[in-house]
């Protein structure tokens, strides 16, 4: 971690807090540690962590709908500064993995499947209004994420892209009870407690990104796929290793899971990365987003995050990685498995950020309590890793593509975000938490050296 930051253990859960001590660090880290003999031709790759882009592409937020500036154009800005940093084009990126929630507004109330189970909506004062459904989901929305994605995809670089709540075809809310006893929950007018949010129906993540789409139809890297496409695996090559890569839908369910388990079979011993939706809170706990009484999605059919993790990823000891977005802000957590290795999860959400809407003039938004309009500022993280070194590590930084600059070179980052999205933390810390290191302690001893790429 270097001398400038801190581990901490908490020994209650097991698990591994990044905090600080003022990590400062001047543009790009270089690599500070030796180099062991390897092969000629490992180098250190990057990959690139889009988050929850929906504020970007909710058709209430261009300028035909009378929003201070087309928050779409930030978004394309964001994946043509990606797709030019791509490996073909002389960069260093060699993956991209969007943590869903890729556009705002469904289509549909509720989905048939729901339906035909005679699950009952029931209106939530909180969402009514903000979330309904939209014709211009396809009309604005889909039409420009599919923009943004062909620029990545003409590069010819693998990526993922897992569906969060918002891609679903229908969100609501159903008044059952929540499935955490003795938590408090508001109340809604003829209802007992908003006690679980449902989504239903990929038609329309399909339609942009399932299995059959040019993205992903006779892609060599594309290597499997569950449910049309909701969920999804890669494979890429960088840093002398092979990589595979999960997309799972929001909370995936158990044949979710057991598809993935046959996926892992197909590759035993490949280093593996999970992206998913929900799974993180900014606190680093695996544990539902309650802000809006959104207690868990349809939970007689979905995983909590808890769960994927007992189920799927701590059985697994190739899987050494998991991100996540739909909890603004950021968090790492790092938990031993049950073969006793590391397992790194980190939270990246920059939705919430409106400072570049400030900026063009928009007013603050009354719905969020005078707070910014979101958008999300072009801000993405990118995980740098070093797989050569003597001690590999993955050097982690956050990077505004419309500010053209790291989280640490900007000198109002934390002032403009820190008491929205971690109030608990000072400064120095907020700023640590977006900029340090983690060292893959066990990485070799569970993957083995590099290997030269074939040529």
């Amino acid at each position: 971690m270097g001398d400038s930051s801190m581990l901490v253990r908490d020994p209650r859960h097991g698990r591994i807090w990044f905090w600080l001590a003022a990590l400062t660090l001047a543009g790009p880290l270089a690599c500070r540690t030796p180099v062991v003999a390897t092969p000629e031709g490992v180098a250190p790759f990057s990959i690139a962590v889009i988050p929850d882009t929906q504020n970007y592409l909710d058709y209430t937020h261009q300028a035909a709908a009378g929003f201070a500036l087309d928050a779409s154009d930030l978004f394309i800005e964001q994946m043509r500064w990606v797709a030019s940093r791509s490996r073909t084009r002389g960069g260093d990126i060699a993956f991209v993995a969007h943590v869903g929630d890729v556009w705002q507004h469904q289509s549909k109330s509720i989905d048939p499947a729901h339906v035909a189970r005679g699950v009952e909506p029931v209106e939530n004062p909180l969402l009514a209004g903000h979330f309904d459904p939209a014709s211009e989901v396809h009309d604005v929305e889909i039409p420009r994420a599919i923009e943004g994605y062909r620029l990545i995809s003409e590069t010819g670089l693998a990526f993922g892209i897992a569906p969060g709540n918002h891609d679903y075809d229908a969100m609501w809310s159903v008044p059952t009870p929540p499935p955490e006893p003795g938590k408090e929950y508001r109340k809604v007018p003829g209802a007992d407690v908003i006690g679980s949010l449902h989504i239903g129906g990929l038609d329309n993540f399909r339609s942009a990104f399932g299995d059959q789409t040019d993205f992903f139809r006779d892609r060599d890297w594309y290597v499997a796929s569950f449910g049309g496409g909701a969920n999804s695996a890669q494979l890429f090559r960088a840093g002398g290793y092979r990589f595979l890569h999960f997309a799972l839908e929001m909370q995936p369910g158990d044949a979710v899971l057991a598809w993935a388990e046959s996926v892992l079979e197909k590759y035993p011993g490949v280093p593996t990365i999970v992206t998913t939706h929900d799974y993180l809170t900014r606190l680093g706990d695996r544990v539902p987003n309650t802000v809006l009484d959104l207690a868990a999605v349809d939970p007689s059919h979905h995983n909590s995050a808890e769960e994927l993790y007992r189920k799927l990823i701590a059985r697994n000891d190739q899987i050494f990685l998991v991100l996540c977005g739909h909890q603004a802000g950021q968090a790492l957590r790092i938990d031993e498995n049950e073969a006793g290795h590391e397992v790194y999860q980190i939270l990246s959400d920059y939705q919430d950020r409106g400072q570049v809407g400030i900026e063009a003039g928009q007013p603050l938004s009354p719905f969020l309590g005078g707070t910014p309009a979101p958008i999300g500022d072009g801000w993405l993280r990118l995980l740098e890793f070093h797989l050569a070194s003597e001690k590999p590590r993955i050097v982690v930084r956050t990077y505004s593509t419309h500010y053209t600059k790291h989280a640490n070179e900007l000198p109002a980052y934390a002032q403009w975000y820190r008491e929205h999205e971690q109030p608990e933390m000072t400064d120095a810390e907020f700023l640590a938490a977006e900029q340090y290191e983690i060292p893959l302690v066990d990485f070799r001893a569970r993957f083995g050296p590099p290997q030269a790429p074939s040529r």
